[in-house]
This record gives C-alpha cells, structure tokens and sequence, in this order.
C-alpha cells in the first residue's frame, strides 16, 4: 500500500495547547488516548493491589491478614476493576490513539463526546472504590454479582456499585459510536474496507458488540438495583422471580464481553507479527471474517457458564456445540499468525516477544476453555481454580499482553523516542515466567478440588498456593519494570525515526515521530 501524505507539522501550523486545561477540555483524539491509557494503567496498578491482598491472604491456609468479608469485597472489585477499569480503556485508549492515523482521519469523529466519555470514567471508578469505605463495606458478591448474594445478601453500597456500573457503560457506549462514525465517515479516499488494517477492522467488531450487549448490563443491574432498594422480585422467587434468570441476562452480556476484551488484541498482534517477520499478514480477509464470524457466534454460548444449574440436556448440547465451533474462527487466527511466521524473516525486539508468548498463553487459555465447554466435564471444573486459571490465562497472557506489546511497539511513534530495549527485555522475561508460575499451577489446583473465591481452603493445596503466591508477587513488581520503561522513554532516549520498524506497513508509519498533535491537513490519498 503506497500513500501520499500531507501531514501538518505542530511546528509550522498546529496549535499544541498546555496545562491542566488542555487535559480537561481537550477534544485531540491523542491527548484522549493518553489519558485512557495512563488511567489504564493507574487501574491495572491498583486492581493488582488488590490481587495481592487476595495472593497474600491464600499464601498459607487459615485466615491470615484480612476479614472473609473483606477478602470477599477485594475479590469483587479486583475483577470489576481489572475488567472496565484496566483492560477496556486501555483497548479504547489505542484505538483513540492509532484508529484516525491508520485510516488516514483527521481526528475522531464526535471529538467533544470523546472527551466526555473518558472525564466520566474516573468518577465512576471514585464512585465503585469509595464503596469500599462505607459502613458495611463495598460489594462482596463477586464481580458476576448473582442474585440472591447481590439483591438480599449484599452490603448498603450496592446502589454505589449500580451507579458507578451505569456510568462505566455510558462510556463504553460513546466510545463505541464514536469508533463506528470515525471508520465509516472518515476513512481517506482510496481505503476501502478491505484494506483497513486489521486492528480496525477487529475494533469495528468490537463497538457493535459494545453497543449490544452495555444495555444488557445496565438492565440487569438496574433490576438488581431495584429488587434491593425497591420490593421488585425479578430474582426472587418468593415473589414469583427466578434467580437463575439472573445468569441468564447476566451472560448475555458477559459473553460477548469477553470478545470486547480480546478482539482488538487480535487486531494488535495481527499489526505486529507481520511487521517482525517482514512479511504481509498470511490470509487477511479470512481473518476479517473469523473476526465477524466470533462475534456473531459470541451470542449463542453465553449458557456454558451455567452448565450446572440443571438447564434441560437439550440446551446444554446446544450451547456445548456452539461453544467448540467458536474455537475454529479463533483458531484460524491462531494459525494464520503461524503462518505469517513461518520463514519469515524474524527479529524478537520486545513487541514481538510479547505478541509470540500471547500466541502461546492465550491458546493454551483456549484449550482449557475447550475443555471448560464439555458439559460433563465442566460440572468437575465449575466454581474450581481450574476457571480461574483459564479465564486468567485469556485475559492477562491474552488481553495484558497484548496491550503491553502494543504499548512497546507503537512507543517510539507516540513519544518520538525509542525505549531502552534491554529494560524492556528484562520486563518481558520477569512477566512471562512470573505469570506462568502464577496461574498454571490453578490448572491442578482447581482439578483437586480447591474452590475458587474462598478465604481459607484445605492443608492439601497449601504447597501449592505458595507458590502461586510468590508468582503472583514476582509478576506485580515486573510491572514497575514496565513503567519505568515508559517514563523513560517518554522523558527521553534515541530518536525515533518516522519509521522505526522497517518491516512496518501503514498510515501511522508515514507521519513523523513524534506524531504531530494535528496529523492530517488534508486526507492521505492510499493508492
């Protein structure tokens, strides 16, 4: 793809505004994306806080250094925080950052909502982690917050939790529109759809979805709201309700949620393989299709969370089938990546290092989602640490990981320096082998039996809790290694050229580094 780029220099043209104002008012679709990303980052800090609390309380069994109640409530916002707090603005912070420069726009197409939908965020999560300090605690009924634990069972800050919930998927939603009128609308002349890079392509995906399945949440929570504080019963079922229709609505939405969060790591890794092994992305449009066709099956498997809650035999084959057809769209990525490998001519710089151990760790999530989606099996997994171990494995090697290798990977672009590489190396060497002595050893913990969310748990387990433990503290301190990297790079180091990978393709990699504040005066032609 060749390009003709007219790009306005913030030295010759492009007003750059400074202060607390520029921040709080800007409507720049990278000082946007900066601050996504950087409050990403705060979140994933202190969400992993408060894993450590839970790690250090399971280093040895009986009850060691917190209450059950509040070990219940930093399970609970450890998982809603990583969830809309770490993970989905750090997506949205590297689609405000890179959507508008790889299709050649001149910025977001709803500028003014893009800045309202980021200023909303930090109150919502003020709002969910103030709950923590009210009387009778925060929420403590897991993030999945089933009734009857979040409509009878659970503490006054329940309204805090609903509230702050809502304004999480407000966000989400504008974001969404926003992505979705930027890449239908703004689009430079000559960039078809099927020439847009596939991180696009999978954020597309990724805004439908958001768009619907946020109004599930917001419903279901409502009506959680509403049983609590209001005498309704949807969930009750003294009052006629049902409490598995709860699971029911819930994952509805938490299904397609987990795509959201994994979707645009595909994008990411299907940007950075081809740029390190210096060779064209192997089978582009069959990855446009598997990405569609994911998310179209990502509404049929939702029960596969509930295989034991005695749904008819019929249902659970349904769902099971639905659930292993999901893994071959996902698996056609898996192997078009390999393909786009294979003799290659490969280099390991630390964007590449992260985006092979998320091809390895991230399938390895799937085969044991696999398994998780055999009807029979699942009822000896269900609730063990066997879950726990898969869904960490999709979205902390998955989703994480991904993250951190487009964060190194589109760096140099975004700072106009380039990042000490030995740090980086060291970084991802501490991550990769702490986070595997964190989280597979769950694999035959939660095979013998050990529940998940629990406090205290049987002296069997104990060996091996330790060392998931000491994994767990060795992968939260490597993160400091990360943003060490990051500052220092931003307050410094070799300049980046406009081009600093040289098997690079696309839009973003014709504009100088450091990205002028105001890309394009007038539309990249792509010919």
């Amino acid at each position: 793809m060749s390009v003709v780029t007219d790009v306005d220099h913030q030295t010759e043209h492009g007003y750059k505004p400074r202060g607390l104002l520029r921040w709080l008012l800007t409507t720049n679709h990278k000082d946007i994306g900066t601050l996504y990303l950087w409050f990403s980052f705060t979140m994933f800090l202190t969400g992993g806080a408060m894993a450590m609390v839970i790690r250090a309380e399971l280093f040895q069994p009986g009850l060691q250094l917190v209450e059950p109640a509040f070990f219940n409530q930093m399970t609970t916002v450890h998982g809603l925080v990583m969830v809309f707090g770490a993970v989905m603005p750090a997506f949205t912070g590297l689609a405000n950052w890179m959507i508008p420069m790889m299709i050649g726009a001149p910025d977001m197409a709803l500028p003014r909502m893009n800045n309202w939908s980021f200023w909303i965020l930090p109150f919502a999560f003020l709002i969910l982690l103030g709950s923590l300090f009210t009387e009778g605690g925060g929420p403590n009924f897991g993030w999945t917050f089933y009734a009857p634990l979040s409509t009878h069972y659970s503490p006054d800050s329940t309204a805090l939790f609903v509230f702050s919930i809502h304004i999480m998927g407000i966000s989400s939603i504008m974001g969404a529109i926003n992505v979705i009128v930027t890449i239908c609308n703004l689009r430079a002349p000559g960039m078809t759809w099927m020439k847009l890079p596939l991180f696009v392509w999978t954020w597309l995906v990724t805004a439908f979805l958001l768009i619907a399945v946020m109004p599930v949440l917001a419903g279901v929570v409502t009506m959680v709201l509403t049983d609590k504080y209001f005498g309704t019963s949807f969930f009750d079922a003294a009052g006629g309700g049902d409490p598995v229709m709860f699971q029911h609505i819930f994952w509805f939405f938490g299904h397609p949620e987990v795509y959201i969060m994994i979707l645009p790591s595909f994008g990411i890794i299907s940007a950075i393989v081809p740029t390190f092994s210096r060779k064209p992305l192997f089978g582009y449009s069959s990855m446009v299709y598997a990405t569609a066709s994911i998310a179209g099956l990502s509404f049929l498997v939702w029960a596969h969370h509930m295989f034991t809650t005695g749904m008819p035999v019929f249902a659970e084959l349904f769902v099971m089938y639905c659930t292993m057809l999901i893994s071959v769209p996902t698996g056609v990525k898996v192997f078009n990546w390999v393909a786009t490998m294979w003799r290659g001519s490969l280099s390991f710089e630390v964007p590449m290092l992260f985006a092979i151990a998320f091809i390895v760790l991230f399938t390895m999530g799937g085969f044991s989602g696999l398994m998780l989606a055999i009807t029979p099996a699942d009822f000896q997994y269900h609730d063990t640490y066997f879950v726990v171990a898969h869904f960490h494995y999709v979205l902390v090697t998955g989703a994480i990981f991904s993250i951190m290798a487009a964060a190194y990977y589109w760096l140099p672009k975004w700072t106009g320096h380039m990042y000490d590489e030995r740090l980086g190396q060291w970084h991802f060497w501490c991550s990769v082998i702490s986070v595997n002595v964190l989280f597979f050893p769950m694999h035959f913990l939660g095979l013998a039996g050990m529940p998940r969310r629990i406090p205290d748990y049987s002296i069997q387990f104990a060996d091996v809790n330790s060392i998931v433990s000491l994994g767990g503290f060795a992968f939260g301190l490597s993160q400091f290694i990360f943003l060490y990297v990051v500052i220092k790079c931003i307050r410094g180091g070799a300049a980046a050229p406009a081009k600093p990978w040289d098997g690079a393709q696309g839009l973003e990699w014709e504009v100088p580094s450091p990205a002028p504040y105001h890309t394009f005066t007038t539309p990249p032609e792509v010919q």
